[in-house]
């Protein structure tokens, strides 16, 4: 296969979609998250940590504190593309798996950086 027949290839396959984790694996705080390509999410999350540059301020601060060898990101759960249905929205089902993972994982909000709460900060 040529090169521009294996990105077309790579452009044309269904991604990995479900939910993810960057987890703090000092103080157990996690930002859990979802998408519709998950090493696509997990790239830029890592990228605009290693930046300075991401969105969550206090995941920031942490890691910029602590460094990334006192980070994970995981993968916590996927969703499979229907074969039979090419106009499939996920949105609603990883909305409602995202939110089944921040019960199962932070049930009272506690140790989330999902929270403008975190641990206490301000």
């Amino acid at each position: 296969m040529d090169r521009k027949a294996l990105a077309r290839a790579y452009k044309e396959s269904r991604r990995p979609m479900g939910v993810y984790c960057v987890r703090n694996l000092q103080s157990g705080d996690a930002l859990i998250g979802r998408s519709t390509d998950l090493p696509a999410i997990l790239n830029r999350e890592r990228t605009s940590l290693r930046f300075g540059g991401h969105p969550n301020r206090w995941l920031q601060q942490d890691w910029n504190a602590l460094g990334p060898e006192a980070f994970t990101f995981e993968v916590l759960d996927t969703l499979a593309w229907p074969e039979d249905t090419p106009d499939f929205d996920p949105t609603s089902d990883l909305v409602l798996l995202e939110s089944m993972w921040r019960e199962r994982l932070q049930p009272n909000g506690e140790g989330s950086y999902n929270t403008s709460k975190t641990s206490g900060r301000s």
